[in-house]
């Protein structure tokens, strides 16, 4: 992977300077700071730790050598409390052990000094970009109502600007997105940033129950409403009173019940089935979807005027390639968290893993991701995630390039093998067919190390022949 330019990284991304060399503090900072970085500093390990404890750094640059501790056992504190934060380490005594070592425990960089400026530049610009560092406009918003939406990318930004603006009021919204983009994700945090976050959020996937469950599911039932109705019970409408009903996959609700529903949003009253009174609900409607419902309409799969009472508000959701810089901090994240369901010890992904990651087909968004990490999670026995475990998980194999010397051997190994077999290994036809006097054919066969015998039907007899022809 190429470095990234400096200027492709966060604009104003807070990194954190440690070093106990005042002079060369003063050096980073100030290029650092005009390249367009905000910057802190630290003259020791304990004051890097006092400080990432009240601040919220995009990246650590550190020495080696600390008066007080090594870089190395500063790195260890910053992964137990921030095991995304990217470090750099730099050093005057460095070694390839000690490059190889740090590298394995998770450090994304290590630099020998005297290092070239426009080296470490890059190194940062790329550690922030395949960290995912927050854009500084966003690095101290509070965000407990998104809580579970991780990303960084504008295009999500944008949505989750609407969502937020649509959720203190009490329209309805009408969620579209294909498969594993996170529709109820996003559900789930309107209603955490609405006046109802207190009372239930109640979900429901409409394409996953038959119709005559779906409906008793939605609306409840009275005893003896049909065979297997030994109890009265309420349904989800009553369940979710006084807060949110998140719709799943409305588009593919049976006609039958597109009616009934549309008569509950109108009346504000539900009732259940068999029963002959309806109480009133007191609900807000969140649907999704990732059907064309204005195609559905068209068709007269979905009623037109359905429509217009769940459409109030429109929100679209991004796919995961509309939004590939959120892949490692979305990779990251899972990683952390399925690592403590498998009970491992996972530090992150090796480079070239990662690299894999940002630059897959993902044509089940996020939720295919997740997947794909879980199962190289399961399968790791290394700190690192490993990119044959990324490329098992995406069912792809790596991609070899041969260097010219090597295809020409194996295209020419190939192509004298196909002429023996086509000859059942008469060198005199195959030399023929190669347009290559018998001697020339010979030399090229020892070169691969083929035996014109091996290629003969007729056996032992075939093979003494051709011993005896050459």
């Amino acid at each position: 992977m190429k470095s990234p330019r400096p200027d492709a990284a966060p604009s104003g991304a807070h990194l954190l300077v440690v070093d106990d060399d005042r002079d060369l503090l003063r050096l980073l900072s100030m290029r650092l700071r005009a390249n367009g970085y905000r910057v802190s500093t630290a003259e020791s390990a304990e004051a890097a730790v006092g400080l990432l404890a009240v601040e919220r750094f995009a990246l650590v640059v550190s020495d080696v050598r600390l008066p007080d501790r090594d870089g190395l056992a500063l790195f260890e504190d910053i992964r137990r409390s921030n095991p995304a934060l990217p470090v750099i380490l730099l050093t005057a005594h460095g070694t390839i052990p000690d490059a190889v070592e740090a590298t394995a425990r998770g450090v994304f960089g290590y630099l020998t000094k005297p290092f070239d400026g426009k080296a470490l530049l890059d190194k940062i610009a790329q550690a922030l970009q395949v960290a995912g560092a927050p854009q500084e406009a966003d690095a101290h918003a509070p965000e407990d109502w998104r809580a579970g939406i991780i990303s960084r990318s504008s295009h999500m930004a944008a949505v989750l600007d609407e969502a937020r603006l649509v959720a203190t009021a009490d329209a309805s919204v009408l969620i579209r997105g294909a498969s594993g983009t996170g529709k109820e994700l996003l559900a789930r945090a309107i209603h955490r940033a609405s006046p109802r976050a207190a009372r239930p959020f109640v979900a429901i996937n409409c394409g996953a129950i038959p119709e005559a469950l779906l409906e008793s599911e939605l609306f409840g039932h009275v005893r003896g409403a049909f065979t297997g109705a030994a109890s009265a019970r309420s349904g989800l409408f009553v369940a979710a009173d006084g807060g949110t009903l998140f719709l799943d996959e409305i588009g593919d609700m049976p006609p039958a019940l597109q009616v009934k529903l549309l008569r509950v949003l109108q009346e504000r009253v539900v009732r259940p089935v068999g029963a002959s009174r309806a109480e009133p609900i007191d609900v807000r409607i969140l649907s999704a979807t990732h059907r064309d419902l204005e195609a559905a309409l068209t068709t007269g799969e979905f009623r037109e005027d359905l429509y217009y009472r769940l459409n109030v508000v429109s929100l679209t959701l991004p796919t995961l390639d509309e939004r590939r810089e959120d892949i490692p901090l979305l990779a990251k994240h899972f990683l952390g968290t399925l690592a403590h369901k498998y009970r491992k010890t996972l530090h992150g992904f090796a480079p070239d893993a990662l690299e894999a990651l940002g630059t897959a087909a993902w044509p089940g968004n996020v939720r295919q991701l997740h997947n794909v990490v879980e199962q190289a999670c399961a399968l790791a026995t290394t700190p690192l995630i490993p990119l044959a475990l990324i490329e098992r998980a995406l069912r792809v194999r790596s991609m070899e390039v041969p260097s010219y010397a090597q295809a020409k051997q194996r295209f020419e190994r190939d192509y004298l093998v196909r002429l023996l077999k086509l000859t059942d290994g008469n060198v005199s036809d195959a030399a023929r067919l190669a347009e290559r006097n018998r001697t020339e054919f010979y030399r090229l066969l020892q070169r691969h190390a083929l035996v014109p015998s091996l290629f003969r039907s007729e056996g032992a007899g075939g093979a003494l022949q051709e011993s005896g022809e050459h």
